[in-house]
């Protein structure tokens, strides 16, 4: 077996040095710009459901709401329709990472006074579910007492103070 080591077929004609790869960035960026798009979409759609349960709950009464974001894992939203007293009569959840969750009955509480829910009463399979539960009991206990809720930072807010801790701590040592 012998092998040729002169190559006598041209390569392909790839244009000008610089221009080679230009098709597949912009490729790549139309990707990123519609997935970012349909992300918006969808998140969007889940917002509308999450906000039509929210107001039918809200058109019987008082309703405790608690979250916590799930990051990589499963966020949580819980909802509690309650009476005049703090005791639940429906209970409410959002959970999933993706925009294909959906707001599901969550029985089991009826009766019970919201403020004294604790993480642990929540599914042991699910941390965030209870982390939840335990924000809308915070929330009410709050609400009740007359103190200001405040609201939870965004993103961008996050990113800020991470900034400013990690500057903060360079500029002191």
């Amino acid at each position: 077996c012998q092998r040729n080591f002169l190559n006598t077929e041209r390569a392909p004609d790839r244009g000008p040095p610089g221009e080679q790869g230009g098709n597949t960035m912009l490729q790549l960026v139309l990707v990123i710009a519609i997935a970012f798009v349909l992300q918006a979409l969808l998140s969007g759609i889940q917002m509308k459901h999450f906000s039509d349960e929210f107001v039918k709950l809200r058109r019987q009464g008082k309703v405790a709401v608690g979250r916590k974001a799930g990051g990589f894992h499963a966020g949580a939203i819980v909802m509690f329709l309650i009476d005049d007293k703090g005791k639940i009569r429906k209970g409410k959840k959002l959970e999933g990472v993706t925009f294909l969750a959906r707001v599901k009955d969550f029985p089991g509480f009826e009766g019970r006074y919201v403020g004294d829910l604790k993480k642990e009463d929540g599914p042991r399979n699910h941390k965030n579910l209870g982390l939840a539960m335990e924000d809308a009991a915070l929330t009410y206990r709050k609400f009740t007492r007359g103190e200001v809720i405040p609201d939870p930072p965004s993103p961008f807010q996050k990113v800020g103070i991470a900034a400013r801790n990690l500057f903060g701590r360079r500029s002191a040592a």
